[in-house]
């Protein structure tokens, strides 16, 4: 019997904490895990691909799914414009298995009022110097936009309580496990009110192959 629909998992996070790249390591370790593409007005950074990192839109295309309720939530984030696709999240989650989001605070913030059910992670670097050298590691920003950033990530880290489980990314490969082990635990483990069915069914039996493949 697997997942009757997908499992959200929404993951937040600093700028820099590396969560999207621990969504995808995820991706391609754990089966029937697919990540949902959000959008943004900001422009593709270097080895970023429209439709598998974001779908990039212009600030007047992005208007426009908003007029036309295409987003299940929007934010503005540090002077750009970031949304959830309502269609295609849902059309993900009924595929059933387990489904990636990786949205800012403000977006998780809406989507719980949506999807209660979902599980929320938290991804943080071990430190804020450890942060600070991720940005400007990357080569992309300004030191006014990583200072900025940096004052972004503190008011973030002020939210971590709404969150379920917080994730260290010391290492993007043991971070990655640490999630795993999260939905793992969570999708064999959270009540949903059909457990006496699946015992007398003897779903249980087989219960570690199972709870892998879900």
């Amino acid at each position: 019997m697997p997942l009757k629909k997908g499992l959200l998992v929404v993951l937040s996070g600093p700028a820099g904490s590396g969560k999207s790249t621990i969504a995808e390591r995820l991706v391609e370790m754990r089966p029937n895990t697919r990540r949902a593409v959000t959008a943004t007005t900001r422009s593709p950074r270097d080895g970023e691909v429209d439709g598998r990192d974001y779908h990039f839109l212009s600030a007047e295309e992005f208007r426009r799914r908003i007029d036309n309720e295409e987003f299940l939530e929007y934010t503005t984030f540090n002077g750009r414009c970031y949304g959830t696709p309502r269609r295609e999240l849902e059309e993900n989650l009924a595929r059933g298995g387990v489904v990636l989001l990786v949205i800012e605070v403000d977006g998780a913030e809406s989507v719980k009022f949506f999807f209660p059910d979902a599980i929320f992670v938290f991804i943080v670097p071990p430190t804020p110097e450890i942060l600070r050298e991720r940005l400007v590691g990357r080569g992309t920003e300004s030191e006014a936009d990583v200072e900025r950033r940096l004052a972004i990530a503190r008011n973030e880290m002020q939210r971590v309580g709404e969150y379920d489980f917080l994730v260290v990314n010391a290492d993007p490969h043991m971070a990655t496990l640490d999630l795993a082990a999260v939905i793992r635990t969570v999708a064999r483990s959270r009540i949903t009110g059909d457990e006496v069915a699946r015992w007398n069914a003897g779903y249980y039996a087989d219960w570690r192959t199972r709870a892998a493949e879900e």
